[in-house]
């Protein structure tokens, strides 16, 4: 149940962002675009301080900078190779054909902005295994709550296309509730911390490109979180 409340959460927040986006004129849907990212880059640097801070003896200190660079480097690399920012990019101009928004040009953009916002992170990896192998969706359940926030604001600054994340989301949570028993022994706490920290690295890049127009490919960064969960069984520690 957790990804369908997810995604019925997205597509809600999508009708929302649609209904309200009509209300502003276009100086305030930039300035509610530059919002959304400050909020995103904020996220993220919660995300991201949670697992690089510790505190050492009453000392504030830092760690896993190796690993956020190898992970970002290498994965960026593996991306690049791949084309993963293409697929996405062919994706949503296929849906943008398929659901006859041809003559909208912020679709596709939308489209994959808000894709890698509301897939990316360690709660819908989490949540959905929570719900594959006890049922419980209450993960996902909060996530739908904050997802919809997000996606509503993006769809009415951004577009419509932000919506339609909700069919990405479904798959790749649906897909990780589906295979939950077999993914849930590899999903240590180690590999989670990891993996949600590189997570909220690309969250950030996110943000950036919604707030200073950025060009970042965070698609093809996202080899990155695999990388993350490997290299919680590497031998040595970051």
């Amino acid at each position: 149940m957790g990804a369908l409340i997810n995604a019925a959460a997205i597509v809600a927040g999508g009708v929302i962002g649609h209904l309200a986006g009509r209300w502003f004129r276009e100086e305030q849907q930039e300035a509610l675009t530059r919002v959304c990212g400050v909020s995103v880059l904020f996220i993220a640097i919660a995300g991201a301080m949670e697992g690089m801070l510790q505190i050492d003896g009453g000392r504030v200190t830092s760690g896993r900078s190796m690993l956020v660079v190898l992970c970002l480097a290498i994965g960026a690399l593996i991306g690049e190779l791949i084309g993963i920012e293409e697929f996405f990019v062919r994706f949503g101009e296929w849906l943008k054909v398929r659901t006859g928004n041809s003559g909208d040009a912020s679709f596709v953009g939308a489209f994959v902005t808000a894709t890698l916002t509301v897939c990316i992170g360690a709660m819908a990896i989490v949540g959905s295994i929570q719900d594959g192998v006890t049922g419980d969706y209450s993960t996902l359940a909060v996530k739908s709550v904050l997802d919809l926030i997000i996606v509503a604001v993006m769809t009415s600054t951004l577009g419509k296309g932000s919506a339609y994340s909700a069919i990405p989301v479904l798959i790749f949570e649906g897909a990780i509730t589906l295979l939950a028993h077999l993914i849930a022994p590899v999903m240590t706490e180690m590999a989670i911390s990891y993996l949600s920290l590189i997570g909220s690295v690309l969250i950030f890049c996110v943000g950036l490109n919604l707030v200073f127009n950025a060009r970042l490919r965070v698609a093809n960064m996202l080899p990155a979180v695999v990388l993350a969960v490997a290299a919680a069984y590497l031998p040595w520690g970051f």
